[in-house]
């Protein structure tokens, strides 16, 4: 049999709309969007005068000069920088706040920036557009476009001795490049609904999300530049439950401390090594992320009851946390 020469199947009309809709969709938001990105580049004092410490991107929160960024870009607190905006202006930041628990900053500029819509991650799902915006390599006003790979990963983030997870993170196939770093991952409709942080590997790129536990991160870091946590001042992580200590169709899976800290909160109460925590003030613990989900500025200094699991039987402990430091 002689070989059949193959063509390429001719596109229809659905196709090509369809394709036309997918354009339309990403230039619409990068045409809403991209005036509200920043290009960043970042000083740091030093006593000879102020040396360049990294680059990066940042979105515009506020008319009046608030800005999104992660942490990571700026690093610490006494940096300042340059905000360099597609329409060529040039505005001078100062750091207003960060948290590197969360990996978010916010800065401030002095004149008048065009503020970005922020959406809900928690309206998200999987295969979902997303557009990421940002200054990979120096280059402002870049573009991608993906998908939402995932939802609900895993981040760990470290200040100091202090180590979380932040949680929810997105996981996108939208290209993302050193120096898209607190650039924006948007919804379809120009929402912002990610801060992008990291890169995992070609394809595989994670934004902080926008949803209500990082809406009160972004007041307190622009309210008082920083953001409070209560403290128990333990280490530890999941583990299962013994069928036998599950009374009563109780909780499959607790947190075990694997370290106390000397003097803490968690150590004064009488709380071991090898506890299992089962609850904090009625709510169920199951996970590391849900203990940290607990941790709000409004239990410091306030007694709580923390139920644990301890050979076999369920101990009541009353505790008061402190702020950490």
């Amino acid at each position: 049999m002689s070989p059949v020469a193959e063509f390429p199947r001719p596109v229809d009309r659905a196709d090509a709309e369809a394709l036309d809709a997918y354009s339309r969709a990403v230039v619409a938001v990068a045409e809403r969007l991209t005036p509200s990105v920043a290009s960043l580049r970042v000083t740091q004092r030093r006593p000879g005068g102020d040396v360049p410490a990294g680059a990066g991107s940042a979105v515009a929160l506020t008319p009046d000069g608030f800005l999104l960024t992660s942490a990571h870009v700026v690093g610490r607190s006494t940096s300042r920088g340059r905000a360099t905006f597609t329409d060529g202006r040039a505005e001078r930041f100062e750091v207003i706040g960060r948290d590197p628990l969360s990996d978010l900053a916010v800065l401030r500029t002095a004149g008048e920036v065009v503020p970005a819509e922020l959406g809900d991650a928690e309206r998200l799902r999987v295969g979902q557009l997303v557009v990421a915006i940002g200054n990979p390599h120096g280059l402002g006003g870049s573009v991608t476009a993906g998908v939402v790979s995932a939802l609900g990963r895993s981040l760990p983030a470290r200040s100091r001795r202090t180590a979380r997870i932040i949680d929810n993170v997105i996981q996108t196939d939208a290209a993302l490049n050193p120096g898209s770093s607190g650039g924006a991952l948007a919804d379809s409709r120009g929402r912002v609904v990610g801060i992008n942080t990291a890169v995992a590997g070609v394809g595989l790129g994670l934004a902080v999300p926008i949803n209500e536990a990082t809406q009160r991160v972004m007041a307190a870091l622009m309210a008082e530049g920083r953001v409070r946590r209560a403290y128990l001042g333990i280490a530890g992580g999941p583990r299962p439950v013994p069928p036998q200590a599950r009374f009563g169709g109780g909780p499959t899976s607790a947190i075990e401390v694997v370290e106390v800290v000397p003097g803490s909160p968690a150590d004064r109460a009488g709380i071991r090594p090898e506890d299992l925590i089962l609850a904090v003030n009625g709510t169920p613990t199951g996970r590391v992320e849900d203990l940290q989900r607990l941790m709000v500025a409004e239990l410091i200094g306030s007694p709580v009851t923390v139920r644990l699991l301890r050979a076999g039987r369920t101990l009541d402990l009353q505790l008061v946390p402190v702020e950490l430091e």
